[in-house]
């Protein structure tokens, strides 16, 4: 943005946000409701996202993607949530569209010729292997092993909530190469693999969740799986600095996700305010109810600048750590808020199926846990931005 601030999206940006938002509106909420309460892939939805050409947003352009920024790539899944799609729709691509970026960066030309033109065109669907049920937020501490054997690692371990582990051929897997108590700073000895997920090594669970159950979440059980030394991300033992390029960008994702379920609970509240009568009037006359949806509004918009201004400085090479973790915080309020204050405004029809704002209030809950809760971030922003002592 040479000569000063701006507000307004580039004519292309504009196109990107048209034309998935003609794409989405192809999928109703109803193709949503089916696939949540069947706990099925929206596969057709992700076919007609990957023959759109927009799984390779973020991918480098000799590879057949389109070698675009951040900030294109959080229209598209604004524009796919607010569609009423909501996570089921934005978890289904979201690894996609951005978590190859380590290998993107980090990979050998072999890895990235052999993985990133099968993402662009969506045969190739890759989950992300970092949490583990004793670590949880705490990644140093997480304890999957990878030991070298001559040309091969040999992995052990156990990693919880996986999403589309089910539907995944490979996995971007973080383990230990050297223990947490052999290492001087806790967050080295870690490596990065992109390999097969071998269903003779590696068993899948899928776990019962509140939500978003058209893209499972699964525990995922390794053991004694062979991987070439090809599958390695970069170098041996710098597998955390390599997710960490990833964070950020995840958070303006999640935060950008979180707004466009915002936006389309925030819409049909309104559609029920005006067309719903009560006591000869229609509720949304009642400043009881329009209240909460104004705030709302504004809540949504000035998360919404916050998140602008993340991608922009994220995509100009400045450093964005202040601004994503505030634009995930704040986004995942003001979209939950949104969702929480439609489905009340909905009365009893809210707590039914029928009018979908109960499946965006579930869905949205997840935005103030994943992918790091509230409370991290308020512990980022602490001490890294006011400088007060670490509190964890």
């Amino acid at each position: 943005m040479p000569g000063g601030m701006s507000f307004e999206l580039t004519e292309d940006q504009e196109l990107i946000r048209k034309s998935v938002r003609e794409l989405a509106s192809k999928f109703d909420d109803h193709y949503w409701m089916e696939k949540d309460l069947a706990h099925e892939f929206p596969r057709e939805f992700y076919d007609a996202i990957a023959k759109g050409g927009w799984l390779g947003m973020t991918i480098p352009e000799e590879y057949g993607g389109h070698g675009l920024g951040i900030t294109e790539a959080t229209l598209l899944l604004e524009e796919v949530s607010r569609s009423g799609a909501a996570m089921n729709g934005a978890s289904a691509i979201h690894l996609s569209i951005f978590g190859m970026q380590p290998v993107v960066k980090h990979g050998s030309d072999e890895l990235k010729a052999e993985t990133l033109p099968r993402i662009v065109n969506g045969d190739l669907h890759v989950c992300f292997g970092v949490t583990e049920p004793g670590a949880g937020l705490d990644t140093s501490r997480i304890t999957t092993f990878a030991k070298r054997e001559g040309d091969k690692y040999r992995i052990n371990g156990r990693k919880v909530w996986i999403s589309k582990a089910l539907e995944s051929e490979k996995i971007l897997l973080l383990t230990r190469t050297v223990p947490f108590d052999e290492v001087t700073k806790k967050t080295d000895g870690m490596t990065l693999f992109l390999t097969d997920l071998d269903p003779d090594h590696v068993d899948i669970r899928p776990i019962k969740k509140m939500g978003r159950n058209a893209v499972s979440s699964n525990e995922v059980f390794i053991d004694d799986l062979m991987v070439p030394v090809e599958h390695r991300v970069g170098e041996e033992g710098k597998g955390f600095k390599y997710i960490l390029d990833g964070l950020n960008p995840e958070r303006m994702l999640i935060a950008a996700e979180a707004l466009g379920i915002g936006r389309v609970a925030l819409e049909k509240a309104v559609k029920y305010g005006n067309e719903r009568h009560v006591f000869n009037r229609p509720i949304g006359m009642n400043q009881g109810l329009q209240f909460p949806l104004a705030d709302s509004l504004a809540r949504l918009d000035a998360a919404e600048l916050v998140l602008r201004k993340a991608t922009w400085l994220y995509d100009n090479g400045k450093p964005c750590g202040r601004e994503a973790n505030t634009a995930k915080y704040l986004c995942a309020d003001a979209g939950f808020g949104a969702a929480d204050r439609a489905l009340q405004l909905h009365g009893g029809m809210g707590y039914s199926e029928e009018y979908h704002v109960s499946r965006y209030f579930r869905e949205s809950r997840l935005m103030k846990i994943a992918p790091v809760s509230q409370e991290m971030i308020l512990n980022f922003l602490g001490e890294h931005v006011l400088g007060l002592p670490r509190s964890y």
